[in-house]
């Protein structure tokens, strides 16, 4: 195997999958979505889908929208008591088949869930019929040799989540002093400081 051909076609596919993510409409109203949002911003995914969920939640915070990650595994077991009247949720599966998150959307509109952002890829993705708003990935041929690995799709969420979080960031004029109140410690919170961004 030439190992570095290797890791340049991978780099390339997981590049192209990204670029060919169609902008629609729907991408407009979920920033919109976020913005207006009363109550307060969920995200949630299982697997890998869950750490680009948790990370796009922290990316929201420190771009000044309050938001936490729901694990949907707790969920089911009390963790959905975290979900309440007017809140936004942005739920992340490839597939949109996890049982557990739709599970967790089904039973969160009981609790006064509002507005469910789905971000998946299948055409057949049962997300799709419980989602508000569908951000469609598009279908994703993934670079492992096996065709399993989750890396390409999960790419894609990741800079769909970036794209979403900076977008919404610039709608509300955050400011680098609003961004160091927030994320004060670090090389990023003193140039937040000091203004040298």
């Amino acid at each position: 195997m030439n190992i570095q051909k290797r890791i340049k076609e991978i780099l390339a596919q997981e590049a192209a999958v990204i670029a060919a993510v169609k902008v629609t409409p729907e991408f407009e109203q979920a920033v919109l979505a976020l913005r207006d949002s009363t109550g307060k911003v969920l995200t949630t995914g299982m697997g890998k889908a869950g750490h680009i969920a948790r990370k796009f939640a922290a990316t929201l915070c420190s771009t000044g929208t309050p938001a936490a990650f729901v694990h949907p595994g707790e969920a089911a077991h009390g963790d959905l008591g975290l979900v309440g009247k007017d809140d936004c949720i942005v739920a992340f599966s490839t597939s949109g088949k996890t049982n557990e998150i739709l599970e967790m959307l089904e039973l969160g509109r009981h609790l006064g869930l509002k507005t469910i952002i789905g971000i998946t890829s299948h055409p057949d993705s049962n997300l799709r019929e419980l989602s508000d708003i569908i951000l469609d990935m598009g279908v994703i041929k993934e670079p492992c040799p096996l065709g399993l690995t989750p890396s390409a799709s999960i790419a894609v969420m990741l800079a769909i989540s970036d794209a979403l979080a900076l977008t919404l960031m610039e709608l509300k004029g955050i400011t680098a002093h609003d961004y160091g109140l927030r994320h004060h410690g670090g090389y990023l919170g003193r140039k937040a400081r000091t203004n040298n961004l």
